[in-house]
């Protein structure tokens, strides 16, 4: 296991629950210092209790100016060396029915919201030559899927930024990637799952079965495998990987 020092500083945005808690509680494990950052204080403070994390900071990813405050109290107590930009969310409707609003919606969050967490603490990694930015993506970033052509088009954007800014950023010290989870067991996804069995009248299990059929394993992903994943990406043996988008899917892609 990748082990890092508790004067690393990492912050991890949505990392009060899912993905991101799990994210939270392995850089925590690894001996990273963690400042979880969300829009529900009960959350973010339940992640602190439990030993995921050591301070918690509210804001909404989609809005700049409250992410910039919050990112900059964050790293007033201590720099931030590991960004990981994770906060998500997805809405799924076929394309005749995607309006602009929730095209706009859908980037606001999982791409705007990744671009305002980077531009807050790239500035201080470019200074101090050493960091590490890793967002959440998607399968849904690297293929399609029928029905929600807005995440996967904001997905694809945060693929694009993730191979840009490599390359800008290339002998800084700071590498920037993205890993990709397949349908993974969140509460995000019983969201899904509530979708299918309402529109289609299916069970449970065969709702879960339809999400899992994507995965050549036939199942579904643990938190604690993406986890690993990024935890790998902040290490010191990931010094050479930037530009990178790793999937956590199975096979899938």
């Amino acid at each position: 296991m990748s082990q890092l020092s508790r004067s690393s500083h990492a912050l991890v945005t949505g990392g009060g629950r899912g993905i991101g808690l799990a994210i939270s509680a392995a850089l925590s494990d690894a001996g990273a210092t963690v400042t979880v950052l969300g829009r529900n204080r009960a959350t973010l403070d339940e992640a602190v209790a439990s030993g995921a994390a050591q301070f918690a900071a509210v804001a909404d990813v989609a809005d700049q100016a409250s992410v910039k405050s919050a990112i900059a109290e964050a790293a007033a107590r201590q720099p931030i060396d590991i960004l990981i930009a994770n906060a998500g969310a997805a809405e799924s409707a076929p394309f005749g029915r995607s309006d602009a609003a929730l095209f706009q919606r859908m980037m606001d969050v999982n791409f705007m919201g990744v671009v305002h967490a980077v531009q807050a603490v790239l500035p201080g990694m470019l200074e101090r030559r050493r960091g590490r930015i890793v967002a959440v993506a998607s399968t849904a970033g690297l293929k399609g899927y029928a029905y929600v052509s807005a995440y996967s088009a904001a997905k694809h954007a945060v693929i694009g930024l993730v191979r840009s800014l490599a390359l800008e950023t290339a002998k800084s010290g700071v590498t920037v990637n993205a890993v990709c989870p397949g349908f993974t067991e969140t509460d995000l996804l019983e969201g899904s799952i509530d979708n299918i069995i309402k529109k289609t009248g299916r069970s449970r299990e065969q709702a879960i079965s339809e999400l899992s059929k994507h995965n050549p394993q036939g199942r579904l992903v643990a938190p604690s495998e993406v986890a690993d994943a990024v935890l790998w990406l902040c290490g010191e043996g990931a010094g050479a990987v930037t530009g990178q988008a790793v999937a956590v899917a199975g096979g899938e892609v």
